[in-house]
């Protein structure tokens, strides 16, 4: 008999503790949270709608035509120096010639690095020119879903992996976003189209082979 107790005492010990973990999962229905909202927003429509995006472009731009003045210079000197070597050669000694053609080969070599930099530092300049724009977006998302209380807003910007496949219209905040940063959505407005301009294309020449050799008697 004192067994049998044991057994009945510690099939209701397990018995409690089950529903003490059932508890914990159907917690929520017995205290009342928020419900689930999901909305979502397109960044790009946003960034396009907004006063500092024709600003950040009119930037892009002149920063861009900045680098191709610095490699318009340099092809020209380029340039020159190769028209000048090509009249003269003839009449150069062999270590002169070599001269020219290394010096021709390391312009060259230059110009292509600078070009390659030059792609390199036009992203560098749109992430900071865009960084402080993005953070505003950022800021005004967290405002809008505190106070319309949504739990979470998605990106439905179009990629590779884009975050929202399919979502009502009622969903799309973008436009209360703008609303809250003192903006009128413009009906059909396009996408952000701030993109960093490639650099311009170095155009360098090949060098001259360097085929100079010292006659030997």
């Amino acid at each position: 008999m004192t067994s049998f107790v044991k057994r009945v005492k510690n099939l209701h010990l397990t018995f409690a503790a089950a529903l003490l973990i059932a508890g914990s999962f159907f917690a929520p229905s017995a205290q009342a949270q928020a419900p689930l909202k999901i909305g979502y927003t397109s960044v790009e429509y946003v960034l396009s709608q907004m006063p500092e995006s024709k600003q950040i472009e009119s930037d892009l731009k002149a920063y861009g035509t900045q680098l191709e003045a610095q490699i318009k210079s340099k092809q020209t000197e380029y340039q020159t120096k190769l028209e000048a070597y090509q009249k003269g050669q003839s009449t150069m000694t062999p270590v002169i010639k070599a001269d020219k053609e290394k010096e021709l080969t390391t312009l060259g070599q230059s110009i292509q690095e600078f070009g390659q930099s030059a792609q390199q530092s036009m992203q560098q300049k749109q992430q900071a020119l865009l960084r402080p724009v993005l953070d505003k977006i950022q800021k005004t998302i967290d405002a809008v879903a505190e106070e319309s209380g949504y739990t979470y807003v998605l990106n439905s910007d179009s990629g590779s992996n884009p975050v929202l496949l399919h979502g009502p219209k009622d969903g799309d905040v973008s436009d209360i976003i703008l609303k809250k940063m003192g903006i009128t959505p413009t009906a059909n407005a396009p996408g952000s189209s701030i993109q960093a301009p490639k650099a311009p294309s170095t155009g360098v020449p090949p060098a001259p082979a360097g085929k100079t050799k010292t006659k030997t008697k």
